[in-house]
């Protein structure tokens, strides 16, 4: 499970803001977010089981997230990871609709997937788990978990709201940014019902902030890129009882923006 709460276009002091939580296995080898040494443009964290990420971004503006899309009933195996897709659109130089329609192509080699492209003055999303192709993002506050994007599950549903707040009321900080997806929570009930997820499992994960000893929220991401072509990154690691144990923190001009 993992959770990306971003606003798109809505402020003109902050063209692109996200707060998010890669979920995992705590056994699984991830190296914290870096400027990669054979990529030097790309600040992203490693998958070191499959060697890709799940989100990132580049001096240039490029950003690119994904997301697992969650269906119990149907878990092929794939022959491609999922984290190799925001790899590919941070490393090359297409366009979002571009590199979203030959991802298209080839949907069937991933097991199901969101993926969010785009940087400072767009923003794409592609899911292989419908029929509706790319999507050109308008202006808006966005939330994604683990279904479609804007399924309101109880965690988007919180976390959307408290962006809201948060560029109603300001002032925008990493701190107030990581507290839009920092709630450990567990949902309502009925709510989780109302959207399918009616076992004690969904109940564990449904706090937007997760801590099991075998599974949890091991990093929260706050980044921002704003109107002076200056980005903002932080990005806070957890172990497995949600205690921080590391912080990577950078800050960056948006070369040919």
């Amino acid at each position: 499970m993992c959770l990306l709460i971003l606003a798109h276009q809505v402020s003109s002091d902050y063209p692109l803001l996200v707060a998010a939580n890669r979920d995992e296995f705590h056994a699984r080898p991830t190296a914290a977010s870096h400027f990669w040494p054979e990529y030097p443009e790309l600040l992203a964290g490693k998958d070191l089981l499959q060697g890709g990420t799940w989100m990132g971004m580049t001096r240039s503006g490029r950003f690119a997230a994904v997301t697992n899309y969650r269906d119990p009933s149907h878990t092929p195996e794939a022959p491609r990871s999922r984290g190799e897709l925001p790899l590919q659109y941070l490393t090359g130089s297409q366009t979002p609709e571009d590199f979203l329609s030959d991802i298209a192509a080839q949907a069937q080699d991933y097991a199901g997937f969101n993926l969010l492209v785009g940087g400072h003055d767009n923003l794409w999303h592609y899911t292989n788990s419908d029929t509706k192709g790319p999507q050109n993002l308008p202006p808006g506050i966005y939330g994604l978990s683990n279904a479609t994007l804007d399924t309101p599950w109880p965690k988007v549903v919180l976390g959307k709201a408290k962006l809201l707040a948060l560029l109603e009321t300001g002032p925008i900080s990493h701190r107030a940014l990581a507290d839009v997806v920092s709630s450990q929570q567990l949902a309502d009930q009925n709510s989780l019902i109302a959207q399918g997820l009616d076992s004690t499992m969904e109940s564990t994960l449904s706090p937007q902030f997760i801590v099991t000893d075998t599974y949890g929220t091991r990093s929260s991401t706050t980044l921002w890129f704003d109107a002076k072509a200056q980005a903002s990154w932080l990005e806070l690691s957890f172990n497995a009882q949600g205690v921080l144990r590391e912080v990577q923190h950078k800050e960056m001009s948006l070369a040919d923006r």
